[in-house]
């Protein structure tokens, strides 16, 4: 036995132990627990567009079920929230009142909760709960805003939101198609959700990448031709042109990624032009009639002549389904006014116009102030989506932007504008150090 190395360990006479080294958590590490909430919260987003399908098709329940269901998950999701944001805060909680696109959706919120009273829904407690989801949504992002930094929650938000899409799209592909050949159930998990869930988490993978925290592009390559695939047109389209606004302005992405991304594009296309030609062929001859755009111009037609009755305040929150009459021969009945700008101004009147300008026009405002990059490139792509998709989609009770992404988004734009304000304040301090090292200097040698 070595005795000699044994001496080394054993302490002599009088001399102090040797402490042992704690170890420190990362700050990572800390956050690990508190990101959880997060990510659970991402995959709820997205995955609560097929609860009521579940119950309605494999549970054999009323979608009234689903829809409770749906709410029930929300409202815990949200007590945990509200139990973990007790705790030590990093942030006080009405620090987000400072982003004009944040008040903007807090007054949207409050008017459609008002417009309650006037509204000419079938079922107001029905509404009310509609109007809760809608406050719930805000309320969770506001909560997790409140005890773990804005990138750390947003991050790990979006990453929740597409790793539920990656499955729904999954689910999306193993589900019987239908006679129109598209994706989807129509009634309950239809082709337009599918396709605006996929773009939605296409987009949030790319600025995750942009970030440094998403690797894999295979993920993103499947959610592209599931979107593809669910051959939902107006999607597609605002889609498309949202990428070239991207790949264009870019300056990240080399000459030569973009003549990959064109010819891969080129060759998705031909892969799916026979299903195209027969999509087109179903369309134009035993299509639903209510779902073309004849039937849109009636819907339209018939939303505007019912807005312009209440032309200041709107037809109120939830007042389209059930109110309308059925169109078309197949009796469909419209949740909304297929038109973003024309849903407001249906339930809300001129209140409305002025909101979703503000909401939109205030974000964008915000997003401007970034320095060029690809993070701004991919906001503005987001709004460019948003605004062609727009003009023939809309959403019953939320923004095609949804108010709680909205906030998100306020939030790392405007923490990004604080990091690259305290990031010029350094290099200006640094500056003038310099300068000031320099006259010493010149001085001394005089």
């Amino acid at each position: 036995m070595n005795t000699g190395a044994a001496a080394q360990f054993v302490p002599r006479v009088g001399e102090a132990k040797p402490r042992r080294e704690l170890s420190v958590p990362s700050e990572h590490e800390a956050l690990q627990p508190l990101l959880v909430i997060p990510f659970s919260v991402g995959f709820y987003f997205s995955f609560r567009t097929i609860i009521t399908l579940i119950v309605v098709r494999l549970f054999l329940q009323e979608p009234r079920m689903g829809v409770g269901a749906s709410l029930t998950i929300e409202f815990l999701l949200l007590l945990i929230v509200a139990f973990q944001a007790v705790g030590p805060s990093i942030r006080p909680l009405g620090w987000l009142f400072h982003l004009s696109s944040f008040r903007w959706v807090l007054a949207f919120l409050a008017f459609a909760g008002c417009s309650l009273a006037w509204s000419r829904t079938v079922s107001l407690p029905a509404s009310f709960l509609y109007w809760c989801g809608l406050v719930g949504d805000v309320t969770l992002v506001v909560l997790l805003l409140r005890v773990a930094p804005v990138e750390a929650v947003a991050h790990t938000l979006m990453k929740g939101f597409i790793w539920a899409t990656c499955l729904l799209a999954l689910i999306a592909w193993m589900m019987p198609v239908g006679s129109d050949l598209r994706l989807g159930d129509p009634e309950y998990f239809n082709t337009n959700q599918i396709g605006n869930l996929c773009t939605f988490a296409i987009f949030q993978a790319q600025y995750l990448m942009c970030r440094k925290e998403w690797r894999s592009k295979s993920s993103i390559i499947f959610l592209i031709i599931t979107l593809v695939r669910s051959l939902s047109k107006t999607t597609l389209v605002a889609f498309v042109a949202s990428e070239i606004y991207l790949i264009a302005r870019d300056g990240t992405i080399s000459r030569k990624a973009k003549m990959g991304i064109a010819g891969s594009a080129l060759l998705v296309v031909l892969i799916f032009w026979g299903l195209f030609q027969s999509y087109y062929s179903v369309y134009t001859t035993t299509g639903n009639q209510a779902q073309t755009l004849t039937g849109r111009l009636a819907i339209w037609g018939y939303s505007l002549n019912a807005a312009l009755e209440r032309p200041w305040v709107g037809n109120g929150f939830d007042s389209m389904w059930k109110v309308f009459p059925p169109f078309g021969s197949d009796q469909f009945e419209a949740r909304h006014a297929e038109n973003e700008l024309l849903q407001q101004f249906f339930a809300y009147g001129i209140a409305g116009v002025v909101m979703l300008c503000g909401l939109y026009g205030s974000l964008l405002r915000s997003i401007r102030h970034l320095m060029p990059g690809p993070i701004k490139t991919i906001f503005i792509s987001i709004l460019l989506f948003i605004f062609i998709r727009g003009f023939a989609e809309a959403e019953p009770f939320d923004l095609l932007l949804p108010l709680w992404a909205m906030t998100v988004i306020g939030s790392i734009v405007a923490a990004s504008l604080s990091s690259e304000q305290s990031g010029g304040h350094l290099r200006s301090t640094d500056a003038n150090s310099e300068g000031m090292l320099l006259q010493l200097r010149r001085g001394s040698t005089l």
